[in-house]
């Protein structure tokens, strides 16, 4: 049997525990990573790792949206989802070493722990040390979104410059609103942002395509089936995809029905599989609604739900998962 079966079979003996509240405390220990560090990138490594597969449900198990992605000395961040500090440490690393932090919208669980990972970054602690400006590239709406934290905890920038003589040019914002297109090119690492369809009232909104020595990871960030996604993925060899579903009885409930209507459901990103054609496709920011009476949808139906228009390689992610991405092969690393 391949580890990737073995994660698979993993996933699927497990999902009882994604939305019991029975056991909560059995679902934060799988969360857990195991006790020793993880080993460095390699020199001519692209590692993926999965900080935060969840939504805005405050779930142990599954934190805020987060992807990590590392290659070319470069270490890149999409997202900052509730929890991505705490997750960042158990990936071995200090908040300090992300070069620079990618936005695919401004909804409030994208964005969360934005202030945790800039002001706490900052610090001089060994946990911490960033040497340079907070850099971030996001859509429209970003510089503001900057500016307006800056002024929201000037008490504590203020009183840490004068009480730790803390620099003032590392906990400014380096802010770069972009468009589709390349917007990322250092080191032989190139980021391109994709618009997708999160729909007509949340725009803009992108997904995010890194490539980097003939590899390739593809991050969708949130969208409803999209046809320009697919055409920017061609070729990639990780696709890293969110997806959403209710039971078909909580779709009279008109909250629910407008939240599944702003995602992709399973059997829509079997078709976007089924034509990328990755070497692994793995579901992330599991959207995953239920109510008293009609419990939410679980990871192995989401996997059946998939496999009716997805026939390959497919992970149900989990958070702190990690993959190295090779020419023409996706190898699974385990969780962390």
């Amino acid at each position: 049997m391949s580890q990737l079966d073995r994660w698979s079979r993993r996933a699927l003996c497990g999902v009882a525990l994604v939305v019991s509240a029975v056991l909560p405390s059995v679902a934060f220990a799988q969360a857990a990573p195991g006790a020793n560090t993880p080993p460095p990138v390699a020199a001519d490594e692209f590692r993926v790792t999965l900080l935060g597969t969840g939504s805005p449900a405050p779930n142990l198990r599954r934190f805020g949206p987060g992807v990590l992605v590392q290659a070319g000395g470069k270490t890149l961040l999409i997202d900052c989802g509730r929890g991505v500090t705490q997750r960042l440490r158990q990936a071995g690393l200090k908040l300090g070493q992300v070069d620079a932090l990618f936005i695919t919208h401004l909804h409030s669980d994208h964005i969360v722990g934005i202030p945790d990972l800039w002001l706490t970054g900052w610090l001089e602690a060994d946990y911490a040390q960033r040497p340079g400006p907070f850099v971030v590239y996001g859509p429209t709406g970003t510089r503001g979104l900057m500016d307006g934290l800056t002024q929201a905890f000037g008490w504590d920038i203020k009183a840490r410059i004068a009480d730790q003589n803390l620099k003032p040019d590392v906990i400014r914002a380096e802010v770069t609103e972009f468009q589709q297109g390349v917007i990322f090119d250092q080191g032989g690492v190139r980021v391109t942002a994709i618009t997708v369809d999160h729909g007509e009232l949340l725009n803009p909104a992108f997904g995010f395509r890194i490539d980097h020595a003939g590899r390739s990871v593809t991050i969708s960030g949130d969208t409803r089936f999209s046809e320009n996604l697919i055409s920017y993925a061609q070729g990639t060899e990780l696709l890293i995809h969110q997806v959403a579903a209710v039971r078909p009885e909580l779709l009279r409930n008109p909250v629910i029905k407008v939240i599944l209507a702003h995602h992709t459901k399973p059997d829509e990103a079997g078709v976007v599989f089924t034509r990328v054609q990755p070497k692994l496709a793995v579901f992330y920011h599991f959207v995953l609604l239920g109510m008293p009476g009609s419990p939410p949808v679980n990871e192995k139906e989401v996997l059946e739900q998939a496999r009716q228009t997805y026939d390959g390689p497919m992970l149900a992610g989990e958070d702190l998962m990690s993959f190295r991405v090779e020419p023409g092969r996706v190898v699974p690393l385990g969780l962390r």
